[in-house]
């Protein structure tokens, strides 16, 4: 069972699909109707007007229609667009059980419903009225539904019979009905009322009974109606399905069905196979074979029963209601199992047989190619024996690297998993066919090589490699766990692993993983014809990586995908650049850029094969070959535009049907605002376009057409015009903001003028110098009575004389008065005084009040204001000119015809930098010159005190002992188009950004805290290391933005002023990849490296795990280059052995009187990766313990391990390596050990940093995100590590980012 769909509800006793859309109804015992959509899994719609449990549910063939029958009595007709119920039939008088719409709905409107009232009734839902009454039944009607072709009925009943009634009388009755003469509303509501009472008083002759079948012993439940052949199903509480045939006379019992172990509730014909499928009260469904009449399948449920079953008419879908919901399933998947071939052949298996299509040769029909039969598959097994339940085969591959002969590989999920082996010539492949040679696999099969292939062991989950003879040459274990599939690597010897929800490039020679990327629930793969690029299809998306697995792009999808394809063309630009996939209802198309769109729909679901020009080859579900025709238009301009092919781009827009809100939206989004202008005449996204590439001159064009579609629309009804002119005055004004910002200010006075926008209108000409029509301003203030107006035009022209005629008309004499005596306006003023005076009022004290602070604020006192004079009177404002893209000039593009036809693929990219060995002379030590550098391993050794001195806390004499007999990155192409010169033209540039706007492009953490940003560098910690804990990382961070920044003096008064350091400017500005200032280097992490070392060295254990703890505070701040980001990660892989360690030697003292753990904690502590000179120390302490405690062997296991050590040899360990081998002798012959220990180490266990208990290989455990320390506990997932005291443990990351992985340092 293939589970397409699951809900949780209530228990649904009715279902039904829907003819066409992916709907399914279902009705509840709780009283409520569910529409769903169970492609994306959502709930449609809700009908709630049933009282009581809703039994019965159908949908109309055509109309939007659905009938529902319940336990209140009551048949309602819903409407589903309208979503309300159109009205409700009333007759039945008990629950009623099923309802259904005739077959042939359009030409008899019948509804069929079945009653505990022991009858069932056929209703004109037309008319709204009852067309006849079928009567005989004793008991409760379970079940009645309508033949698909016949005029007949079949209803089942707890009477323990089934009855078939023959409807053709009704139906020449009504026929002759609707041919007679029309009746009045009178007559015909008077008829139809009589025939009402006569069905319920003595029922219909119409409907008669046909047969009685008579076999259960018990009530039936359910009966169904074979699709073609004259046979019924019938389930019942006696726990059997019965099958009957019919003739023209009698029907009879032909077989019994036994397997439920309780009542069967539901029985139906598959629509497409032979198979019987049931469901009971036994919580399962079971498929029966018709032919053989026996159980092929049986699908358990536990604590659900289950009630009821539907099939979908045209498609391989059932439906199944239980207790708590439904559940959409298929029987078997109906994807065809095949594969390309070479020369344009395609391979596919068809029920039982291996097919060869041939596109090249026209077959008798007219279709693109012929199909050519190649060999019989045989199946073994008994599933493998019914049609229709999964016995089909699942995937194909052919031998590519085979060009003398074909050899295609099959293989099939049936009992397990096997696959067949055909060979056969290609010259004449149906003639001389070998016999398949057989196996069992897991999962597809894989050619590697000219005579060799793959398959996946499906017990011990090994690669076994075969040849053509079907022998066994080699066995390869994956590199990885729990790989359940295999796929073709792209090239001979390469495979893809399938392991949960990554996916492996594995090369099967030399054993190494060559690339891993993440790709869940993975279905296909799908290589490039040139073997350039992958795309992985899953479920719900589809993942593009290159030949090394190196990812691309990955989109997704809502619905699943079933298929995809290569675009193969080998002109046009789109061979291995162009990926085609189909989900149930579309095709569409996905770019390595991870651009996609949808090119056409479908009717049914296709499998692509092939994609060629315009041309897409499938088979369908029946594994037909089919072309459909395809627009990938739209893919071609879009992988232009990302090739820089302006010539192409060019010639698409002149000559394609580029169009649509999807192309322009997207032409935006990548910066090209000039070349949607091409494509787009209406003038409001004109006029928005015109805006976003610079271009003034388009958008005034756009804002008077806009300006004349608004008057014509703007006109009241006597024909003159409206006032609103509020969209006019906002497309002008964001015209003149756009104007007024590239300096044009033409346009912005005319922009102004046509808004009336008299502020800004006078503000534009003081800074412009126009003072002649600054005074036209201060005119029509005037005229307009704008008081304010003539004041600030006044005040902008220097015009003393009309501010002190504004204040005095506008009643402000006082203000008047002191205006004209600061300006020595003595008429003005002693004209003013008169008023003031005449009004009772006095001049006296005015102008001390307004001069009484200038003696000791001068700024405080009035003077005369003048207008300034403006640096250029020019035409505009002077620009910088910029080079003019070739996409803004058509007139560039000539040779883009040309440029079509000869359009070839982007070229390769540069082979990736040669991996980077260690730089040895950065700092990282300090070997004097001439000396060869040493390693990180041993960078401590200089600063190491070997003597005999004190061991501070070491504390393990052994003097004591008794009686001795001792990534290359990929960086982005920013596509942009200025490269291109075309000096005729202006562009505007664009505006600036500060430098910490800049770093937060980075994808490091350190650059963000150094913008200041500390909550996008601590969401980038988060997503990298799962870092949740960041007191420990505080100091660090702040010292990262303290770091990139210095404080400036200003100027004496003001501020000082934040500048930023970058770290990559000294060839010059870096403008746009500008990063800042680096506040760790490598050289500090050596630094705490080697004070740990020196504090382990003496036995200062704390000392040492605060110096390795803060190693691990400082790691994700420095920024790296990527020769050092492996150095780094080997510093992080000390700190954390160190600090583990550290922790085991505290524990040991705490477990002091405990010698079983003492014991296993000394022997863990040696297990954890030291330098050799303390891994001596470890041994020695590890090796005293055991021997104290009489754990003989294990004291043995240690002294070996301390004798086998290269620094034993020298004279400075004379006397350890005496001791060491006294113990060992000891040892040896004592033999055994005292105590029972969790320590064996003749196995590989890595240490739990919780527990400090082994985990030994293949036991299930968890990581930090950051340090890698390892926990057994799942209680520790989402918890602190212990280890760092940084990240969460057990949260899947990417990992830390040491090396920058954007823009160059």
């Amino acid at each position: 069972m293939l589970t397409k769909f699951e809900s949780k509800s209530a228990r649904v006793k009715g279902l039904a699909f829907h003819p066409v859309r992916p709907w399914v109804c279902a009705s509840l015992h709780n009283g409520v109707i569910q529409l769903w959509d169970y492609r994306v899994g959502t709930v449609i719609d809700r009908f709630e007007e049933h009282d009581g449990p809703v039994r019965g549910v159908d949908f109309h063939l055509h109309e939007p229609m659905i009938v529902s029958g319940g336990d209140d009595y009551k048949i309602k007709v819903w409407d589903y667009k309208l979503r309300r119920c159109l009205f409700t039939l009333l007759g039945h008088l008990d629950y009623i059980r099923t309802v259904q719409f005739h077959p042939n709905a359009t030409q008899f409107p019948w509804i069929l419903s079945a009653s505990d009232d022991q009858t069932l009734r056929l209703w004109d839902f037309q008319k709204r009225t009852c067309l006849s009454v079928l009567t005989g039944h004793n008991h409760y009607v379970m079940c009645a539904a309508f033949h698909p072709s016949d005029d007949l009925i079949v209803s089942a009943s707890l009477d323990q019979t089934v009855r078939v009634w023959d409807t053709t009388g009704l139906r020449k009755k009504q026929l002759q009905q609707d041919a007679g003469p029309p009746m009045s509303q009178a007559e015909g509501l008077a008829s139809n009322t009589a025939l009402n009472v006569q069905a319920e008083l003595f029922g219909s002759n119409d409907v008669v009974v046909k047969y009685v079948l008579e076999g259960h012993d018990r009530g039936v439940n359910w009966a169904a109606f074979h699709p073609t052949l004259p046979l019924l199903a019938s389930a019942a509480d006696d726990r059997q399905v019965k099958l009957w045939r019919m003739s023209e006379t009698k029907a009879w019992e032909v077989d019994t069905l036994r397997g439920h172990a309780n009542n069967v509730s539901c029985c139906l014909f598959h629509p497409k196979h032979d198979l019987v499928v049931s469901n009971s009260e036994d919580r399962s469904i079971r498929v029966w074979d018709v032919s053989k009449r026996i159980g092929v399948q049986t699908f358990r449920r536990e604590g659900d029963r289950f009630w009821i079953l539907a099939a979908h008419r045209s498609q391989n879908l059932l439906a199944a209601g239980h207790d708590s919901g439904m559940i959409v399933f298929k029987l078997e998947r109906e994807r065809p199992a095949s594969a390309h071939g070479p020369n344009n052949k395609l391979y596919y298996v068809r029920g039982r047989e291996l097919f060869c299509h041939d596109a090249s040769r026209a077959g008798n029909t007219g279709t693109a190619g012929i199909d050519v039969p190649i060999a019989s598959l045989r199946r073994v097994g008994q599933q493998a024996q019914t049609d229709g339940i999964g016995s089909a085969p699942r995937f194909l591959a052919y031998n590519h690297h085979n060009p003398s002969e074909g050899n295609v590989l099959v293989t099939s999920d049936v009992d397990g998993g096997s696959y067949e082996l055909i060979t056969f010539s290609l010259t004449n492949s149906s003639g001389s066919v070998t016999d398949g040679k057989r196996g069992a696999c897991l999962g597809p099969g894989v050619f590697l090589g000219r005579n060799r292939f793959a398959v996946l062991d499906r017990h011990q989950r090994q690669v076994t490699i075969k040849n053509l003879q079907n022998e066994t040459t080699k066995r390869v274990q994956p590199p990885v766990p729990n790989v359940d599939a295999i796929y073709d690597g792209g090239a001979s010897g390469r495979l893809i692993l399938r392991t949960e929800d990554r996916a492996v490039l594995f090369e099967v020679q030399s054993r190494r993983v060559l690339g891993e990327i993440t790709a869940p629930k993975m279905k296909h793969v799908h290589w490039s014809p040139d073997g350039s690029k992958v795309a992985i299809v899953c479920k719900y998306g589809i993942v593009m990586a290159d030949r090394q697995l190196e990812q691309l792009c990955s989109i997704s999808d809502n619905v699943r995908i079933k298929s995809g394809a290569w675009d193969v063309s080998p002109t046009g630009g789109t061979k291995s650049n162009l990926f085609l996939y189909t989900t149930m209802n579309h095709v569409k198309y996905c770019l390595p850029s991870g651009d996609t769109g949808t090119i056409r729909t479908l009717d049914q679901p296709l499998y692509a094969m092939r994609a060629m020009k315009d041309q897409l080859f499938c088979l369908d579900r029946e594994s037909r070959a089919r072309v459909i025709s395809i627009d990938t238009t739209e893919a071609r301009f879009k992988l232009a535009l990302a090739h820089k092919k302006y010539g192409q781009v060019m010639h698409m827009v002149r000559h394609s049907r580029l169009c649509g809100r999807a192309i322009v939206a997207y032409l935006q989004s990548k910066g090209f605002p000039e070349v949607a202008l091409h494509f787009v005449k209406e003038p409001r996204t004109r006029f928005r376009l015109a805006l976003a590439c610079g271009n003034i001159e388009a958008a005034m064009e756009s804002a008077f057409a806009l300006e004349q579609l608004e008057q014509a629309g703007n006109l009241n009804p006597d024909g003159t015009p409206s006032k609103d002119t509020g969209g006019r005055r906002e497309i002008w004004g964001i015209l003149g903001s756009e104007a007024l910002r590239q300096g044009n200010h033409q346009v912005v006075e005319m922009s102004y003028q046509r808004t009336k926008d008299f502020d800004r209108l006078s503000f534009l000409y003081l800074i412009t110098g126009d003072t002649d029509k600054l005074r036209k301003m201060l005119k029509i203030s005037n005229m307009r009575g704008d008081i304010m107006g003539r004041y600030h035009n006044a005040l902008l022209l220097g015009d003393a004389a009309e501010r002190v005629q504004v204040l005095e008309e506008s009643g402000n004499l006082p203000l008047a008065y002191i205006s004209a005596v600061s300006h020595g306006l003595t008429d003005a003023a002693e004209r003013i005084k008169i008023a003031i005076e005449t009004q009772k009022g006095t001049v006296e004290g005015l102008m001390e009040k307004a001069q009484k602070d200038k003696a000791t604020n001068p700024l405080s006192a009035g003077c005369l204001l003048q207008p300034p004079t403006p640096i250029l009177r020019g035409d505009n404002w002077p620009t910088l000119e910029v080079q003019k893209t070739t996409l803004e000039d058509l007139s560039a593009a000539q040779g883009g015809e040309t440029e079509e036809a000869e359009y070839e693929d982007a070229a390769e990219q540069a082979p990736a930098a040669a991996s980077g060995d260690w730089d040895m002379d950065d700092g990282f030590d300090d070997a004097p010159a001439g000396q060869p550098s040493t390693s990180l391993v041993a960078a401590a050794d200089d600063d190491l005190d070997f003597g005999d001195g004190d061991d501070g806390d070491w504390g393990d004499d052994l003097d004591d002992l008794g009686d001795l007999g001792d990534a290359s990155a990929r960086v982005a192409d920013d596509m942009d188009l200025n490269v291109v010169e075309d000096t005729a033209g202006f562009q505007m540039p664009k505006a600036g950004r500060p430098a910490p706007a800049v770093w937060c492009n980075s994808s490091h953490a350190a650059d963000h805290s150094a913008a200041g940003q500390a909550a996008s560098s601590l969401q980038l910690l988060n997503r990298q290391i799962a870092a949740s804990d960041f007191s420990t990382l505080q100091e660090s961070l702040m010292g990262c933005y303290l770091g990139a920044n210095i404080s400036v003096p200003g100027v004496p008064g003001s501020g000082s002023m934040m500048m930023p350091l970058a770290r990559n400017d000294a060839q010059g500005p870096p403008g746009d990849n500008s990063l800042p200032r680096i506040f760790l280097q490598k050289t500090a992490l050596v630094n705490g490296i080697r004070n740990g070392y020196r504090a382990f060295q003496g036995g200062k254990f704390q000392d040492s795990r605060a110096a390795f703890v803060g190693v691990l505070a400082q790691i994700p701040v420095v920024v790296a280059t990527k020769a050092e980001a492996n150095e780094i990660k080997e510093m992080l892989a000390v700190s954390r052995e160190y600090i583990t360690a550290i922790r085991i030697k505290g524990a040991m003292g705490q477990a002091a009187a405990d010698a079983v753990r003492l014991t296993e904690l000394s022997a863990y502590f040696t297990h954890c990766n030291l330098q050799p000179v303390h891994l001596i120390l470890a041994l020695r302490s590890a090796m005293g313990t055991a021997f104290k405690h009489k754990n003989f062997i294990v004291a043995a296991g240690f002294a070996r391990r301390l004798l086998e050590l290269p620094d034993m040899s020298s004279e400075r360990n004379a006397d350890l390596r005496s001791k060491a081998s006294k113990v060992l002798q000891k040892s040896e012959q004592m033999a055994r050990n005292e105590h029972t220990l969790n320590y064996d180490d003749s196995k590989q266990f890595k240490i739990d940093c919780q527990t400090f208990n082994p985990i030994y290989a293949g036991e299930p455990s968890i990581e930090c995100s950051y340090c890698l320390s390892v926990y057994k506990d799942e209680a520790m997932k989402n918890k602190i590590c212990c280890t760092c005291g940084i990240s969460l443990v057990g949260v899947k990351t990417m990992g830390l980012v040491s090396a920058f992985q954007g823009r160059g340092i």
